[in-house]
């Protein structure tokens, strides 16, 4: 099977501070041939990270550079490495360019599986752009400001029993078990997250996936966090998938105050 789309890989804002929110499963985009392949389920593209722009309104008002995911991650996951490898080895994960969804439901009707050569069309037409796009604006910040926070920003159903066993915390940070952030700032968002209303944790279940492990460079000034949130904190967790304006509104301060003590941690050093 080939592979065309006629949409961007991704969209972006340059900001003016030194932080980076990188958003890889918000897009929703399925080229219509795609789409054609896929069953009536697969075609919401349940497993979106719905709405996060809308969560994280106040981006622009911190001065925060912001790149975001046009197409599906039913199309190819940016948050996969390149070679597709096991992030969690021994655990259940999907694929660069998932078969199955959250539910392990099939997402092609007919079967007929993406293979290598579409599999490589689809990284080159959306992958590796956002990638060099992530790449290149870190260090233009990472230049201009000597230090810089990358906020890998996803969200995710409360329960998943394909991935986790009962209900997750509702605020998952990871770090790579602090190989992709200092330990000053990691404590600090953690503290953020456990003095308010909501459940946090710190390298629990998820521990950032491709972009928080590849990225993160704390020797080089580049400090990346990955914040996985449950998704019932501030949208409805089925179909139609809503936006719930006062449950966000709770949330948003919790999440405002995680982003600008990076803001301070990388233009001062400390939190």
């Amino acid at each position: 099977m080939s592979f065309a789309t006629t949409e961007p890989p991704f969209r972006f804002r340059a900001g003016t501070r030194p932080l980076l929110i990188s958003m890889p499963h918000v897009g929703t985009y399925v080229p219509p041939a795609l789409a054609a392949r896929f069953t009536d389920e697969a075609r919401q593209v349940p497993d979106t990270d719905w709405h996060l722009e809308r969560l994280y309104d106040f981006a622009d008002e911190l001065g925060a550079s912001v790149l975001v995911a046009t197409h599906s991650r039913y199309v190819v996951d940016l948050n996969r490495p390149p070679d597709n490898q096991n992030l969690y080895p021994g655990q259940d994960t999907t694929a660069l360019c998932p078969v199955d969804t959250f539910d392990k439901t099939p997402i092609y009707a007919d079967g007929v599986l993406p293979g290598d050569a579409e599999i490589k069309t689809r990284r080159d037409a959306i992958w590796y752009p956002y990638h060099r796009q992530l790449q290149r604006e870190l260090e233009r910040l990472r230049t201009v400001h000597g230090s810089v926070v990358l906020w890998d920003a996803h969200s995710i159903r409360s329960v998943l029993p394909r991935f986790f066993e009962g209900q997750l915390p509702d605020l998952n940070l990871g770090t790579a078990n602090g190989a992709s952030c200092d330990t000053p700032l990691a404590q600090t968002l953690l503290a953020i997250g456990q003095a308010s209303t909501y459940s946090a944790v710190l390298n629990g279940r998820f521990k950032g996936g491709h972009i928080t492990r590849q990225y993160g460079q704390p020797e080089r000034g580049i400090h990346a966090v990955q914040l996985e949130m449950t998704q019932c904190a501030y949208m409805q967790e089925a179909l139609p998938f809503d936006y719930l304006p006062e449950r966000a509104a709770a949330v948003q301060p919790v999440l405002r105050a995680m982003l600008e003590a990076s803001l301070r941690f990388a233009e001062t050093g400390s939190v």
